[in-house]
């Protein structure tokens, strides 16, 4: 599904020069739900936008659904992208002048799916994410939880391959974090690639696997019960 070969990103200025990922090499199969962890600056949200192909890399190899996109240009990375990724992400970017339908419709209509086709994704969706009441609000009228439910419908609406979650919970307390939490795993239950970039234990304790940064570099990769298991006992 992803394949990363030596992946490095490096930010310049006219007086710094910083490598925000060096040499990173990683591979996440289909139907794997992946957390990617480490404290602030390692790298972890640029990676996340470089798997998302929100941004090209400085070199190294990108393969996405089998293809090197490493050099693609930015009107490839797009239509790869809106046909096979979903975001999440910690400040849910929904649109406040649209209401929750036209915010999880937005996608379709960026494929230009058809209006009949659309309606009937959006309220699968709606109703899937027991939201379905609450069409017709717009966006500050929601609890934090409800607007992260909505960023999750509109993520998953188009039906992507992969959905890629950049701390989903960062905003929300406990249960409205679990509740988000538990969305994403039923989703990768039924067969969707996650990927969640966090600071948090508990929400890496969801996933099957954790990658885990340090300096833009891969320290270690474990599984998530036993990362989870280590950290309780160190």
């Amino acid at each position: 599904m992803i394949k990363t070969v030596e992946l490095t990103k490096i930010f310049r200025t006219e007086e710094v020069e910083t490598t925000a990922l060096n040499k990173v090499s990683f591979e996440i199969k289909e139907g794997e739900f992946v957390a990617i962890m480490g404290p602030s600056g390692c790298g972890k949200s640029t990676l996340l936008n470089i798997m998302g192909l929100l941004d090209n890399l400085s070199s190294g190899e990108y393969y996405f659904v089998e293809k090197d996109v490493s050099d693609f240009s930015e009107k490839q990375r797009a239509n790869l992208r809106k046909r096979n990724i979903g975001f999440v992400f910690q400040n849910f970017n929904l649109i406040d002048e649209l209401s929750v339908f036209e915010n999880i419709e937005l996608p379709l209509i960026y494929l230009g799916m058809g209006s009949s086709e659309r309606k009937k994704r959006v309220e699968e969706v709606l109703e899937q994410m027991q939201i379905m009441h609450r069409r017709n609000h717009f966006p500050l009228q929601l609890s934090g939880g409800q607007q992260q439910r909505v960023a999750v419908c509109r993520a998953v609406v188009a039906k992507p391959k992969i959905i890629l979650a950049d701390e989903p919970t960062g905003n929300l307390d406990s249960t409205h974090g679990d509740e988000v939490m538990n969305l994403l795993e039923t989703l990768n239950k039924n067969g969707t690639t996650i990927i969640i970039v966090t600071h948090s234990q508990r929400d890496a304790s969801y996933a099957q696997r954790i990658i885990r940064l340090f300096d833009g570099q891969i320290v270690t990769e474990d599984k998530a019960a036993e990362f989870v298991l280590a950290s309780t006992t160190a």
